[in-house]
């Protein structure tokens, strides 16, 4: 029997021509691919209804599907607005939820408040993608081989290969699905992932030496525009070496912080082995999963105090 809220989701879907699909700002492979997936999906299965998945685009990212531009004229106040793998509005890379019609949100990080019409919120999940499998496969709604690509890019992204502790029995079982039903090629979608030039390699190689490591088993750097110059790098590419610290054994939780020219905001990520962070994160305008947090800073101060604030948290495991 379907579950009754993909059923709503569902029926949404079916009565609006209009549909807007976006996700959260400084997107990774899994709010990409979400988009991406969900977007195709329903012009497979509905091709007369105008689709858009829309937000700033990450030039690495491109191999998962091309973005939308809205065109001009395009009336929000009789369409469907669906956010993505984002807990929060503000967060939200699109526009204001007031100008449409209806809205719903599909999200795997913990619930901080209520902002849709209808929600799906599963912090169980190990990845957005695992939720819109989910949702498309007991809807029974048509998917093909390029579909099922980057919903298993998402999924393996956001687990990191099934490694990380919100991998479940469903997030397996979806995926083995998706493999069966489709016969997806594997080889291709890690290179998508993981292949990476060498000046990336030895930037990573620099992070790694360069880490500072408290006492109490906190690491962080921070990494100016110079470095990112200087080993000829893209600014959002720590962001996608911060879960190659994780079996670390020295470690308990890390961050890495850099600065964002155009937004003149310092983007934090963080990761943790058992410590709880996200209540962390959320004290310094940021959040998400227990284990895998965010936080975006006006300036430095912020994150120093930040930086303390999670080494006082591994201190207290310490004496636990």
């Amino acid at each position: 029997m379907m579950n009754n809220i993909h059923k709503q989701v569902l029926k949404k879907i079916k009565e609006f021509n209009t549909i807007v699909i976006a996700r959260h700002i400084g997107p990774d492979p899994d709010a990409i691919t979400s988009e991406v997936a969900l977007r195709n999906i329903i012009k497979l299965n509905f091709p007369d209804k105008k689709v858009y998945a829309i937000g700033s685009g990450v030039s690495k990212f491109k191999c998962f599907g091309i973005l939308d531009k809205i065109p001009e004229g395009v009336n929000f106040n009789d369409a469907l607005y669906i956010i993505l793998d984002v807990p929060r509005f503000d967060r939200v890379d699109g526009p204001k939820k007031e100008d449409f019609k209806y809205t719903i949100k599909i999200d795997h990080h913990p619930c901080e408040e209520k902002v849709c019409d209808l929600e799906i919120v599963d912090d169980t999940a190990a990845s957005c993608t695992q939720m819109i499998t989910e949702f498309a496969l007991e809807t029974k709604l048509k998917m093909n081989k390029e579909i099922a690509e980057t919903l298993y890019a998402g999924i393996i992204a956001d687990s990191d290969r099934f490694l990380l502790s919100y991998t479940s029995p469903k997030t397996l079982y979806l995926s083995a699905m998706l493999m069966e039903k489709y016969k997806i090629e594997l080889m291709p979608i890690y290179n998508k992932l993981y292949e990476r030039p060498l000046k990336e390699r030895k930037f990573e190689s620099f992070l790694i030496t360069n880490l500072k490591v408290t006492s109490n088993g906190f690491g962080y750097i921070k990494i100016t525009n110079s470095l990112i110059k200087e080993f000829d790098v893209d600014s959002s590419t720590a962001s996608n070496m911060i879960n190659d610290l994780n079996f670390i054994k020295e470690l308990k939780c890390w961050a890495f912080s850099s600065y964002d020219e155009n937004s003149k905001i310092y983007k934090i990520n963080i990761r943790s082995r058992n410590i709880s962070i996200n209540q962390v994160a959320e004290k310094f305008n940021g959040g998400g999963h227990k284990f895998a947090s965010g936080a975006r800073l006006k300036d430095e101060e912020m994150v120093d105090a930040l930086f303390n604030a999670l080494d006082e948290e591994c201190a207290k495991y310490k004496d636990e």
